[in-house]
């Protein structure tokens, strides 16, 4: 018999870091340990009361339980619509410029196929989302990582974008607030972007899931003008409304390219659960307390993040927007991943090392927002004693 083997696209794609993290943090709790997880960017705190209720009262109804439109619901595209409008000032045609998704990380396969060949090239930011690389190898396109910097504010070098071949890339990935650094998007920023995407002919894929929290000012790639020729938003209910496990995603562009995305997703999935969607709705329709409420919330959580962060002896820039806080290591720390195990072994305190995010990301760490006042409080007291004996 002949050795079975994998997909050559497998050959490139590694397991997902948290993943394997976890197991180890896991057989740490196991161990009686206690770990205290800053790791995962997992709203820990529950949906709106309504929310919830509307997904009961539906599940409840016999004609809930079909299988439902690869495009959703009429009534979830008009809310996505609203909301945008609502949020960013941006008008959406519910009918052929929104496409619901189960997630915005299946959004980011489905545009990828939608778009790249193989060999064709893709623009990642580095540090940013692995799951763009990951993604980008599973189609087996050509990943051109582009530089974010400290020194230039983590905003793309346009001048080093020039130099690439540009004729050979057909796709950019944008994410802002970014993630992992927190840095907000200016108008001035999101009109570069869209101006480089036309110049070339690059479709501009934007995956804006924190705008709205602890961000005054949400911004959306789509306010800028003529942006949709080019540009693809993803929007996310996962952070805004405490709905990670729920799966609730989209994306909006011009009716083009959602056509061509939506051949990918309904090859793919067979829509998403009715109550899902109608409870997507009402949260979608929720007032501006809610997020005011929210963000009080990660406001105490932050203040707590920042004492840590300096209790590790990290620099951070207090701009920072999102679920997360960004630190710069002390200079005689070489391995973002050694001290992020040297603080797991000797605080029980789990954060995550920058370099998982790109190269640029060696020599950070972050810390998720993610677990409340309480634990974060316990962690920087762990820390604290660990540094300190």
């Amino acid at each position: 018999m002949k050795t079975i083997v994998p997909a050559n696209r497998i050959q490139n794609v590694q397991e997902y870091y948290f993943s394997r993290k976890l197991r180890e943090v896991a057989q740490l709790n196991a161990q009686g340990l206690d770990i205290i997880s800053l790791g995962i960017g997992g709203p820990d705190r529950m949906p709106a009361s309504e929310v919830i209720e509307t997904l009961t009262e539906e599940a409840n109804r016999p004609d809930s339980h079909s299988y439902q439109p690869y495009v959703g619901l009429p009534e979830l595209r008009k809310a996505f619509a609203d909301w945008y409008n609502r949020s960013y000032g941006v008008t959406l045609n519910p009918a052929n410029e929104i496409l619901p998704l189960i997630g915005s990380k299946e959004g980011i396969l489905h545009v990828s196929m939608a778009f790249l060949n193989p060999g064709d090239g893709v623009l990642v930011p580095n540090p940013g989302y692995p799951t763009y690389s990951s993604v980008s190898n599973l189609v087996q396109a050509e990943i051109f990582p582009y530089n974010l910097t400290e020194e230039n504010g983590w905003e793309p070098n346009f001048d080093e974008l020039e130099k690439l071949p540009l004729e050979r890339i057909k796709l950019m990935w944008v994410n802002y607030p970014h993630m992992p650094t927190g840095t907000p998007a200016s108008a001035e920023l999101l009109k570069k972007i869209v101006e480089f995407g036309r110049k070339h002919s690059i479709v501009i894929a934007h995956d804006n899931p924190y705008s709205f929290i602890l961000n005054s000012t949400p911004r959306s790639i789509l306010e800028i003008e003529e942006a949709k020729d080019v540009c693809i938003e993803m929007n996310s209910l996962s952070k805004s409304h405490n709905m990670a496990g729920w799966r609730v995603a989209m994306l909006a562009s011009n009716p083009q390219f959602i056509d061509w995305i939506l051949k990918v997703k309904s090859n793919v999935d067979s829509g998403q659960f009715k109550p899902v969607m109608l409870a997507a709705v009402k949260a979608l329709g929720l007032s501006n307390q809610w997020y005011d409420e929210l963000n009080a919330v990660y406001s105490e959580r932050r203040i707590e993040a920042e004492k840590i962060m300096t209790a590790l002896g990290c620099t951070f820039n207090p701009d920072q927007r999102g679920l997360f806080l960004w630190g710069k290591l002390p200079a005689n720390e070489k391995s973002a991943e050694e001290f992020c195990d040297r603080i797991l072994h000797s605080a029980r305190v789990f954060i995550t090392p920058g370099f998982i995010f790109g190269s640029n990301g060696e020599g950070y760490v972050r810390i998720s927002l993610c677990a409340t006042v309480e634990k974060l409080r316990k962690a920087h007291a762990r820390i604290v004693s660990a540094i300190t004996n």
